[in-house]
């Protein structure tokens, strides 16, 4: 029987720890571990007190529970493992009596560490406003288009912004409010895709008590953002009729409520976003043209990925450095190998797809300092194995046999080899040669390269 709760102890997925009278660890499961990143000889037979520190005014649960007598339930306490890494968690504790005497503890907790980094990232995300000093990258058709973005801050004109998912529309909205002159009154963001029609037009123009059952008078999204902007993600989602109050709405700068008869004045600042080619959607009868052009005054076209791969470099360090915060990792960068997929994969998620494709990789590193080939999730293992060979080309017949002239076409086949192999990216094609990147370019102009 002891081998049996012995087993059933470490198998459990939650963490479990428990002390004897005089506070000392008997038993540290296997998730306890996992949890708090120590070993059993670092825990075990030890005075928690000496092992584990916590934050100022709050002390230990399964301490309190060993020397009161009480039951904790479902409480949330965060504290330090040996090396300073903080550790929060959701206990039960509750105290073992023996002969009417308290003689240990048991803490049984769950592990929210993660939950609450992120939570607390998403405060400081709100409580912070995105600028376009944030959006990462420094490619010529990027710089182009926040050219475009910044110039839309000077006045209150409509926006259309139209990129492919994951090419960050929201936050070229965002910017545009954070530097036009509405920066301080609300910006309020509302996908269209994300709510049934029978709720969003409540949602949008407010709605009037006794309109419908259980309606109350409730201010819409319209009102809400009133003297500032309203993002209407994903507009291509809007049914037609909807689309036709919404015209009204931009042409009057007025709302009625659903179920009411009073028209409102709004001063409220539209920039709406798509995700596809605005000439298809009109073509297929799911955008209006008159409200098209009513909300493309200014038109803001980002790039894909695909389309300024220099950009992926510096991304890549970006969401590294995000993760290793998030995850209290260390990890440097990526391998040579993996930078080469990343320059050469077309990303059809394009910036997201990027963010999740790191994430997903360090989440299966454990001490590594670089994301390797086999960290990378298995969808873009697969692309690799599918991809056919290079072509390696014959060194052509040449009439001559000086050694120098032979070197020169062999080196310009190599190097022109490289390139194509790199997708034309001279960096990476520099590191797999072993040249600096100036080296290369200067090969490049003797030997009349061109990519």
């Amino acid at each position: 029987m002891n081998k049996l709760y012995e087993e059933i102890i470490e198998r459990v997925d939650v963490g479990i720890h428990a002390v004897d009278e005089a506070g000392r660890t008997v038993i540290y499961n296997k998730k306890m571990r996992e949890m708090e990143s120590m070993e059993k000889e670092d825990v075990l037979y030890k005075d928690m007190r000496d092992v584990f520190q916590f934050q100022e005014n709050q002390s230990s649960t399964l301490l309190h529970s060993l020397h009161e007598g009480e039951e904790v339930i479902n409480v949330k306490q965060t504290y330090f493992n040996n090396r300073g890494v903080e550790i929060t968690t959701v206990n039960q504790t509750f105290p073992i009596s023996l002969d009417e005497k308290i003689c240990a503890a048991v803490e049984i907790a769950t592990d929210v560490t993660k939950m609450e980094r992120l939570m607390r990232t998403k405060i400081r995300q709100v409580e912070s406003k995105i600028t376009f000093d944030q959006i990462i990258g420094s490619s010529q058709p990027l710089r182009e288009v926040i050219e475009v973005a910044r110039r839309a801050t000077r006045t209150n004109s409509n926006v259309l912004v139209i990129g492919e998912t994951g090419t960050g529309k929201e936050l070229f909205a965002q910017s545009i409010h954070s530097e036009s002159q509405r920066a301080n009154a609300p910006f309020i963001s509302q996908n269209c895709a994300a709510l049934p029609d029978t709720l969003i037009e409540g949602i949008l123009f407010g709605t009037t008590k006794g309109a419908f059952t259980g309606a109350i008078d409730s201010p819409g999204l319209f009102e809400q953002a009133h003297g500032g902007t309203l993002l209407l993600d994903e507009l291509n989602s809007l049914n037609i009729t909807l689309q036709a109050k919404l015209l009204r709405v931009l042409q009057e700068k007025k709302i009625r409520r659903v179920g009411g008869s009073k028209e409102i004045p709004i001063d409220v600042r539209i920039i709406a976003t798509i995700n596809e080619d605005p000439i298809d959607v009109i073509a297929t009868n799911r955008l209006r043209k008159d409200l098209y052009y009513r909300l493309a005054v200014i038109t803001v076209f980002i790039p894909p990925l695909r389309e300024r791969i220099e950009d992926i470099e510096v991304l890549v360090r970006q969401f590294i450095a995000k993760y290793n915060h998030l995850f209290e990792m260390s990890v440097q960068t990526v391998s040579d190998e993996v930078m080469a997929l990343f320059t050469t994969h077309p990303w059809p998620g394009n910036v997201r797809e990027l963010e999740h494709a790191i994430e997903a990789a360090m989440n299966l590193i454990h001490h590594e300092k670089f994301i390797e080939y086999h960290h990378l999730p298995y969808q873009y293992r697969k692309a690799v194995g599918q991809q056919a060979q290079p072509t390696v080309k014959v060194l052509p017949r040449i009439e001559t046999h000086q050694l120098t002239e032979q070197l020169a076409v062999f080196e310009k086949l190599v190097i022109e080899q490289t390139l194509v192999e790199n997708a034309g990216h001279i960096t990476n094609a520099a590191q797999k040669l072993g040249l600096s990147r100036q080296s290369l370019q200067y090969r490049m102009k003797r030997l009349n390269i061109k990519v």
